[in-house]
């Protein structure tokens, strides 16, 4: 089977194949190494490419097989990792020189249990340094750019788990989201990105765990593999205080889709805490609204009731950001990266109370959305307010919107994301076809906290609908 057959083959494909003998887990990662090889000089996507484990783990899952033992659900599935995400044996840098030769000695708890589960780890996906900005690029490896234009961003911070997924290097990627970092990149490259109620998939190196908006993440090419990931990952984990009793099977079964959407109560939000979007990533969100009430559910408008979100959750991410890093600025500030130092330098102006009210606006936000389901089921949005920003696109200035400046990154271009990361609400992004500017759309759902299993049904039955899997971008 020739590597171009493989490339766009989903994970629950690979899976059936390798475990039916129609195919080896070698032969799987042998095609998956050589497109990596061939499209890493485009795209930029890749930290560490671990040729040589990879092949013996594929190889050790044909040798399960042959001995008539169960490989698992993801037998031979290629899976990268972003570098932010500890892995045995193979190196993980954080996007950072601080850690440039760092190889961890264990598997973090997600990387474990898709191990467990038959998938082979044979690369790490580039980040900016420590994930904290909505673009991938660092002083360690430079640029990633977006799978559909070079001359737009990946998004950030697990650009390169979307690149990869989008340009069929790999159908499974762990990603991280601490304010949109696996939806904003999955957006922009056309791809599926769920960040899950938090808890659901264990956090076992989030650095404050109670007040974590960090969560490790799926990405892929379909609405199946992120359930069969997430089946995979979640369970509870005495390292996390949100996993304990957290549900961990009928992710699988929901992702079929049976059924239709009778009684579902579905708001369609246009904004949220924002007051400019693009006209066609309106226009193609609300459509995808109306779907839902083409399967039977009932649609209603949702007005804008937000105070934006940002301030505080900048407050609480710059706080942590110099708890964690400001003692090795003196041995590192020339090797950092400049916007990490900038965003720190602000954070250093910030008090005791300044952090203590920033915690109780975020239990207010969290309050305000639990009442949106009082009256809904799900809420639909935009996932950014337009498509992929430039490669050159600068952190701190306005960006444009139909040839208008409007606000800056975080507040204008995903206004959308960063209020679950706080309120711990399941949100999943999902490809809503393409701007006349040649870049994808996104559609985001929005649950109840815990209702992760239904919406992966809801996105399920948009894809069967409106399905996205021939869709590939032009590489060369």
């Amino acid at each position: 089977m020739s590597p171009d057959t493989i490339a766009y083959m989903s994970a629950a494909e690979i899976a059936r194949r390798v475990t039916s003998k129609e195919i080896t887990a070698v032969e799987v990662m042998r095609g998956t190494l050589a497109r990596a090889e061939a499209l890493q000089p485009v795209l930029n996507c890749f930290i560490t490419i671990a040729a040589d484990e990879a092949l013996r783990d594929a190889a050790a899952i044909d040798a399960r097989i042959a001995r008539g033992e169960d490989p698992g659900p993801l037998a031979g599935v290629p899976l990268h990792v972003k570098d932010l995400v500890k892995t045995a044996g193979v190196r993980t840098t954080f996007g950072s020189f601080i850690h440039e030769h760092d190889v961890p000695a264990a598997d973090q708890v997600c990387v474990a249990r898709l191990k467990a589960a038959g998938a082979v780890l044979f690369a790490k996906t580039t980040t900016p340094e420590f994930g904290h900005m909505p673009w991938t690029e660092a002083p360690l490896f430079g640029r990633t750019r977006n799978a559909w234009s070079a001359r737009r961003t990946s998004g950030g911070s697990s650009g390169g788990a979307a690149v990869a997924c989008a340009a069929g290097i790999g159908p499974l990627a762990i990603a991280t989201d601490a304010g949109g970092s696996t939806r904003i990149p999955a957006a922009c490259n056309g791809v599926v990105g769920l960040k899950q109620s938090i808890g659901l998939i264990p956090h076992d190196t989030a650095p404050d765990a109670f007040s974590n908006m960090s969560y490790i993440t799926p990405t892929t090419r379909t609405v199946m593999d992120t359930a069969l990931m997430v089946e995979a990952m979640a369970g509870w984990h005495p390292s996390d205080p949100h996993s304990f009793g957290m549900p961990v099977t009928g992710y699988v079964a929901a992702a079929r889709g049976d059924g239709d959407l009778k009684g579902l109560k579905v708001a369609w939000r246009p904004y949220l805490a924002n007051t400019v979007a693009d006209g066609e990533v309106l226009s193609r969100c609300e459509g995808l609204a109306g779907l839902l009430g083409e399967l039977g559910a009932v649609v209603e408008p949702m007005g804008d009731d937000l105070e934006p979100t940002e301030p505080y959750w900048l407050t609480l991410s710059t706080a942590l950001w110099n708890a964690r890093f400001s003692d090795l600025i003196p041995k590192w500030r020339d090797r950092i990266s400049p916007t990490l130092l900038r965003q720190m330098s602000g954070g250093n102006q910030m008090t005791g109370e300044m952090v203590g009210r920033a915690l109780m606006q975020k239990t207010n936000l969290y309050r305000q959305i639990q009442a949106w389901f009082e009256r809904f089921d799900v809420i639909v949005m935009p996932t950014l307010s337009r498509t992929a920003l430039g490669i050159d696109e600068a952190l701190f200035d306005p960006i444009e919107i139909e040839g208008k400046k409007v606000g800056t990154v975080r507040r204008a271009w995903y206004p959308y994301t960063h209020p679950f990361n706080l309120s711990g609400n399941p949100a999943i992004t999902l490809p809503a076809g393409f701007h006349s500017d040649g870049l994808p759309i996104a559609v985001q759902l929005v649950g109840r906290r815990g209702e992760d299993a239904r919406l992966l049904r809801i996105a399920a039955m948009i894809e069967a609908a409106r399905p996205w899997d021939q869709m590939r971008p032009s590489l060369s």
